[in-house]
C-alpha cells in the first residue's frame, strides 16, 4: 500500500523542532589545555558535544539551558568553541585562545613528614595546578590526589623511606620539589584518658597519657578534632574535648601513625525531678532521695549553695543524699555530673522545729478522750502529737500557732506533750492524768429539807474538784485537801439522794445523803 507525500489529513501530534544553540561568551577566553571554561549562551539543554575547533572536549557539564562548564582539550592558537544539541550546532564565532601553560610552582607541603607506610593526607600549595596530571613523592606517584583549585592539591602519600621531593606535573611541565620526610617513628600508644566523660557541649580539658606523643599532629574524639591540644611531654597531652554525643574513641596521631583508641563518653546534663522527703530540719542530717535522669557519675549534690553532707548514687535515676545544715525556707537541690549541673526546679524546704508554750486544759481523766488545745509556733506541718510516749488519739493543725489533740488513755501521773514536724520534735508541756475521785464518807449523812447545813465529804482525789452535786442539784463547796471537801447541802425533797464529786479525772461513785422532814406538831 502506498501513501502520498502529502496525506489529506493532519496528525493530532506535532513535532517541535529543538532550538539551535547559541554561544555568546567564554570565561576565561584563553588558557592552557585542561583549563575549566564556563560557556554562556542559549539552548544548551541536551547538549551532546562541545568542540574547541575540530577537537571534542573529553568532559563537560550542562549547568542550565544557558550555561555549561567544559575542560579545554589539547590545542593551539585561537579556535571556535561550538555546542551541539539535537537542534544543531552553534554558529557564533566565539573563540578560545590557547596560551602556553606555565610550569607549576610548589610553595609548601603540609605536613612535611609521615610514616614510612604512607597513607598520610598532604596539602600541596602553590600556583599553576589546573590540569595537574601527576603528583609524585620522589619517583613514586601519590596513592591518589585531588586538584582543589589552581593553587591547592590534596594528595595521599605513598609508602617510602628517607626524604624525597614532592612535585606536581601539569601540561606546562613539572614543578620544583618540596621535601617530604618518611619517618620511622613508632605508632603512639594511648593508655588513659582522664576524665573519661564530659558534657555534650564539649569544653572539658582531658589529660591523655601514653607514649610517643612528642610530635603529635592531631588529637581526635571519634572523627572530630579536639578543640585544641598541648603536648606536655612525650607521655602527656592535654586536649579540650569538642562537642559530641555517645561514646567515642580518643586517638593521637603523630608522623608514626595513629594510636589505639580509648573510650570517652559524652554525658547529658542531669535532671532532678523528685525530692523525697521535700522538707527537713534546720540541723540537716536527714536522708533525702533524689530521682531524675542522668545522675550516674554524680560528683556533687547541693542544697542551695551548700554541699550535701554525703551522697550515694544508687542508679542513673536515683541518689540518696544527707541534707546539710540550712536556714528556714526553700532551697534548690542540684546534682553535678560530668555532663554539667541540673537546672533549678527541685525544691527542698528547711523547716524550723516546732515550739509549744501551753496546753489547755492541763489535766484530764486516765481514760483520755478529752480535747486539749496546744499553743506555740511552727505547728502547721505537724505529723505527730504525743502524750508522753503515746500518740494522741487524733489531732488537728488549726494554724501555725495552734493544735487540738484528743488525749489517749494513760496511767495517772504527769506526762510531757510534744509535737513533731519535718523540722523536728518540740519541747514538752506538762499534762496530768487524774484518777476519778472516790468518796468514802459523808458527815452528817442527814439534813433538813431546807438545806444550808455543812456536810464534810471524805475520800481521795478530791483536790481538783470542779463540782459537788446532791442528786442533780449542785452544791457550793470548799476544797480543804485532796481528801476533804466541805459542801453546803442544797434544799430538796425529803428522802435520800446521791452525793458525787467531779474533778478533771471524772466523777466519783455516789454516797447517800438523806433529807429529813421536821417532826409534825
Amino acid at each position: 500500500m502506498n501513501y502520498s507525500a502529502n496525506p489529506p489529513f493532519a496528525s493530532t501530534e506535532r513535532l517541535v523542532a529543538a532550538a539551535m544553540p547559541t554561544v555568546s561568551s567564554l570565561s576565561p577566553a584563553s588558557g592552557a589545555a585542561g583549563t575549566v571554561v564556563t560557556v554562556t549562551g542559549t539552548g544548551f539543554t541536551g547538549a551532546t558535544a562541545v568542540r574547541f575547533g575540530a577537537t571534542a572536549a573529553t568532559s563537560f557539564t550542562v549547568l542550565s539551558d544557558t550555561q555549561l562548564t567544559v575542560t579545554a582539550p589539547a590545542g593551539a592558537g585561537s579556535v571556535q568553541v561550538t555546542v551541539t544539541t539535537p537542534g544543531g550546532t552553534s554558529s557564533q564565532f566565539v573563540t578560545y585562545t590557547y596560551t602556553a601553560a606555565s610550569v607549576p610552582v610548589l610553595t609548601s607541603v603540609v605536613p612535611g613528614s609521615g610514616p614510612a607506610a604512607g597513607g598520610t593526607t598532604v596539602v600541596l600549595t602553590g600556583t599553576g595546578f589546573s590540569g595537574a596530571t601527576a603528583v609524585r613523592f620522589g619517583a613514586t606517584a601519590a596513592t591518589s590526589f585531588t586538584v582543589n583549585s589552581g593553587t591547592q592539591i590534596t594528595a595521599v602519600a605513598p609508602a617510602g623511606t628517607g626524604t624525597v621531593q614532592v612535585t606536581v606535573t601539569t601540561p606546562g611541565g613539572t614543578s620544583n620539589g618540596i621535601p617530604y620526610t618518611y619517618v620511622t617513628a613508632s605508632v603512639p600508644v594511648l593508655t588513659s584518658v582522664v576524665p573519661g566523660s564530659g558534657p555534650a557541649a564539649g569544653g572539658t580539658t582531658v589529660t591523655l597519657t601514653g607514649t610517643g606523643f612528642s610530635s603529635a599532629t592531631a588529637v581526635r574524639f571519634g572523627a572530630t578534632a579536639a578543640t585544641s591540644f598541648t603536648v606536655v611531654s612525650d607521655t602527656h597531652i592535654t586536649a579540650v574535648a569538642p562537642a559530641g554525643t555517645g561514646t567515642v574513641q580518643v586517638t593521637v596521631t603523630t608522623p608514626g601513625g595513629t594510636s589505639n583508641g580509648i573510650p570517652y563518653t559524652y554525658v547529658t546534663v542531669p535532671v532532678v525531678s523528685g525530692v523525697s522527703p521535700d522538707q527537713g530540719p534546720l540541723s540537716g542530717g536527714n536522708s533525702v532521695t533524689l530521682t531524675g535522669t542522668g545522675l550516674a557519675g554524680a560528683t556533687a549534690v547541693f542544697f542551695g549553695a551548700t554541699a550535701a553532707t554525703s551522697f550515694t548514687v544508687l542508679s542513673p535515676t536515683q541518689i540518696i543524699a544527707v541534707a546539710p545544715v540550712g536556714a528556714a525556707g526553700p532551697v534548690q537541690v542540684t546534682v553535678v555530673t560530668p555532663g554539667g549541673a541540673s537546672v533549678p526546679g527541685a525544691t527542698y524546704f528547711y523547716v524550723a522545729a516546732p515550739l509549744l508554750t501551753a496546753a489547755s486544759p492541763v489535766s484530764g481523766p486516765v481514760s483520755g478522750g478529752n480535747t486539749v488545745t496546744l499553743t506555740g509556733s511552727n505547728l502547721i506541718e505537724a505529723t505527730a502529737v504525743k502524750f508522753g510516749a503515746v500518740a494522741a488519739a487524733s489531732f488537728t493543725a488549726v494554724s501555725d500557732t495552734q493544735l487540738t489533740a484528743v488525749a489517749p488513755p494513760s496511767a495517772a501521773g504527769t506526762v510531757q506533750i510534744t509535737a513533731t514536724t519535718a523540722g523536728g520534735t518540740s519541747n514538752g508541756v506538762s499534762y496530768t492524768y487524774l484518777a476519778a475521785p472516790v468518796l468514802t464518807a459523808l458527815s452528817p449523812t442527814l439534813g433538813p429539807l431546807s438545806g444550808g447545813n455543812s456536810v464534810t465529804l471524805t475520800g481521795t482525789g478530791l483536790a481538783g474538784a470542779t463540782a459537788v452535786t446532791f442528786g442533780s442539784a449542785p452544791a457550793g463547796f470548799t476544797v480543804i485537801s485532796d481528801s476533804h471537801i466541805t459542801a453546803q447541802a442544797p434544799p430538796g425533797a425529803a428522802g435520800p439522794v446521791g452525793v458525787t464529786v467531779t474533778t478533771p479525772g471524772g466523777t466519783s461513785p455516789a454516797l447517800t445523803y438523806t433529807r429529813v422532814a421536821p417532826p409534825s406538831i
